[in-house]
């Protein structure tokens, strides 16, 4: 065997390991989502309004109005999709927007459902235009016209759908036009968890996996959750084991915090890449502004990545922000990392010049 062969066969079963553990996660991660309303930690609003719809559609005997849920990733869209199809007795087809590119796609999935089945479509903001409007029609009127053939002797062929349950989720509610938003029975959106709530998750979580934890343990957790159950959840299965090699497997707050630290999530939940991209914006740039494309190149990263990644929870956290001059670091950053600003001429600091402070 030569060295391209090694190198092959190596990296071949480093993705059948990657593909192996991420199989195990999303197991995981299936075994411990709520099954039905009662379960389901947090989103009061959201939940009560839920039940309300799905309570009158059953005793109507009707299938539930379309729902839209919008929100960051990892709130729980897709564990709600499944417990409105556990509520309404019905079973579940699950896809997404970017797998959706052609009409034809689109009108496969429409004309194979079951009546009363629920269509999850993640997402949705992704959608082809071409499939985008044929769902209009699909969702008001039960019906998608076929097109076949072309050109001047193409015939458009109407065919009835059952009726069936839309649940559209999207990141970015505000990319959606509004004639698809407005055919929408019921929409919610999904708000971060507050500490508190996202204890009681990891509690429940740490129930399911067999797992001891204290209330200090499980706040340690909860805190640098970035107030994502996803998050929360993905942490204690990571101190979990932690606590399993070094500890007597109970997770308390000294164990939380010596697990955490070795994954390299500080004390405010930054990972990684979120340190990365402060300390480029501070260090190379001196706390900015600079441009998002340059920022990325600093760090090693896609565009894209540190755009939709780090950045919303920079922002949402006051540690940097967006200006039409570029992205610029707050005062508080400079302070999390522990950094002096540059002074400026005038002698106060360059940060304190752009913020007004």
């Amino acid at each position: 065997m030569n060295w391209d062969d090694t190198t092959d066969a190596d990296s071949a079963e480093e993705r059948l390991v990657g593909s192996v553990a991420d199989r195990e996660d999303q197991a995981v991660e299936a075994a411990l989502r709520p099954k039905d309303l009662g379960e389901f930690i947090g989103q009061e609003k959201v939940r009560e309004q839920l039940d309300l719809v799905l309570r009158a559609a059953r005793a109507r005997g009707a299938t539930a109005d379309h729902v839209l849920l919008s929100g960051a990733p990892g709130l729980g869209k897709t564990t709600l999709s499944m417990i409105i199809a556990a509520e309404m007795g019905a079973p579940i087809r699950i896809t997404s927007g970017p797998a959706i590119q052609h009409a034809g796609d689109l009108a496969a999935i429409l004309s194979s459902l079951q009546e009363g089945e629920v269509l999850f479509l993640d997402e949705i903001h992704r959608m082809s235009r071409p499939a985008e409007e044929m769902l209009y029609m699909a969702m008001e009127d039960f019906r998608v016209d076929v097109i076949v053939g072309k050109g001047p002797g193409a015939t458009a062929i109407p065919l009835e759908l059952p009726p069936f349950t839309l649940v559209g989720a999207t990141t970015r509610a505000g990319l959606l036009p509004p004639p698809l938003r407005d055919r929408f029975g019921f929409t919610a959106h999904m708000e971060f968890y507050e500490p508190a709530e996202l204890q009681r998750v990891i509690h429940r979580s740490a129930h399911l996996l067999d797992v001891e934890i204290d209330t200090a343990g499980a706040a340690e957790i909860a805190g640098r959750s970035r107030g994502t159950p996803r998050i929360a959840n993905r942490l204690l299965r990571r101190v979990r084991d932690y606590a399993q090699v070094k500890a007597d497997g109970v997770i308390t707050r000294d164990i939380a915090e010596a697990a955490l630290a070795v994954y390299e999530v500080d004390a405010r939940g930054l990972d990684r890449l979120d340190r990365a991209v402060l300390e480029a914006l501070l260090k190379l740039f001196g706390g900015g502004p600079v441009g998002l494309s340059t920022l990325a190149v600093a760090v090693g990263e896609e565009r894209e990545t540190v755009e939709e990644v780090a950045e919303p929870f920079l922002v949402r956290e006051g540690l940097l922000a967006r200006t039409p001059r570029g992205r610029v670091a707050t005062p508080a950053a400079w302070a999390h990392l522990g950094l002096t600003p540059p002074r400026t001429a005038a002698g106060g600091s360059a940060q304190q010049d752009l913020f007004g402070t």
